[in-house]
């Protein structure tokens, strides 16, 4: 809208009230980088802008930089369009005003992205921000995970075969008598019923765009533990409309007919593991079926998020392991073993003293 007004002829220069300098600093001081990026493209091209970035530079002078890369780029995209296009409000085929959509559209789209960037501290970063505004191309790093989003329900389920559990044994003593003919023909009249317990756990699988699943191995995990609860997750990257990045592929020796797709990215490794770790009964144990590769909620590698991870596994022995099929093995396994191999989480768990 500033950069039409200017063109017509107005004074856009006359767009401040001098509170820019002092809001900026409020913004600033709260830590807010989504609305200052907001606030900054509201007040582009007209005075009030070198007012903003001054009030900025005082409170968070790192944020100058990024914002002037922002600017440069607001500034080619509308440099390309005449007044015509930009203030086009003929209907596009959606119903939309062409203008609004080729431009307040895109500029929306491009702040959103921005905003859930990782503010640039260091040249490298701010490269890569540059990078991440033009069409097309990839998000910055973000720095965080995801939200953890779980999918209600899968659509359909079939119980796994009775075989898979544990069947009553005959006893001599317990609180219900199933088998009391055994009093007469069993020499031990074991009369009594007990029932081990079903072996439980729950197992995390990764299921991003390096990893991948097979149903038959998730059935066969569930043969080996029926009390076993299985979830899945994968988030895609820079996703805002809460998609599902989590679902349960089998519990109480019920599984899906049919498993999500997984996204692109991770996402979401530590919501999902610290969810594993609550609904984890007593003693059972959570096994991870990862490749040790943490990414942030856009899909980049972040050491602090990896060694979040690797705490995680340390301090409450979560069991790793690269395949499905090896699940199963690690639910029995009476002690935890970590092996080098798992990517950047391992090379945490290698640092971390006292592993």
């Amino acid at each position: 809208m500033n950069e039409l007004l200017a063109r017509l002829g107005f004074p856009i220069e006359l767009l401040c009230d001098g509170t820019e300098k002092s809001g900026a600093r409020h913004i600033g001081d709260e830590g807010d980088w989504p609305e200052t990026l907001r606030f900054f493209v509201a007040v582009l091209g007209t005075d009030a802008e070198r007012e903003f970035l001054s009030g900025v530079r005082k409170s968070q002078p790192t944020w100058s930089a990024p914002l002037r890369a922002l600017r440069r780029r607001v500034l080619k995209m509308v440099a390309s369009m005449d007044v015509a296009e930009i203030g086009d409000t003929n209907l596009d085929v959606d119903g939309v005003p062409r203008g609004y959509a080729n431009v307040t559209v895109v500029l929306a789209t491009m702040i959103d992205r921005a905003s859930q960037s990782q503010i640039p501290s260091d040249p490298e970063s701010l490269a890569k921000f540059r990078r991440s505004l033009e069409p097309g191309a990839r998000r910055a790093p973000s720095g965080v995970f995801a939200v953890l989003e779980f999918q209600p329900s899968l659509e359909t389920f079939y119980r796994a075969s009775r075989s898979t559990w544990q069947r009553p044994r005959p006893t001599v003593s317990g609180t219900v008598m199933r088998y009391p003919s055994r009093l007469l023909s069993d020499e031990y009249q074991r009369a009594f019923a007990s029932k081990r317990p079903c072996r439980g756990g729950v197992v995390v699988i990764d299921q991003s765009g390096s990893m991948d699943i097979d149903p038959a191995e998730i059935e066969m995990l569930v043969r080996r533990a029926p009390g076993a609860l299985v979830v899945g997750y994968s988030h895609e990257p820079g996703n805002l409309i809460k998609t599902p990045n989590a679902w349960i592929l089998a519990q109480g020796g019920i599984l899906a007919t049919s498993f999500p797709p997984g996204h692109v990215g991770n996402g979401v490794d530590a919501p999902i593991l610290r969810w594993a770790l609550s609904r984890a009964r007593g003693v059972e144990p959570v096994v991870w079926v990862t490749d040790g590769q943490v990414t942030d909620s856009n899909d980049h590698p972040n050491d602090a998020l990896s060694e979040e991870c690797a705490q995680l596994v340390r301090r409450h022995k979560i069991r790793l392991v690269r395949e499905v099929a090896n699940a199963g093995s690690a639910l029995a396994r009476h002690r935890p073993l970590v092996h080098s191999d798992f990517g950047r989480v391992g090379r945490k768990l290698l640092e971390i003293r006292g592993f």
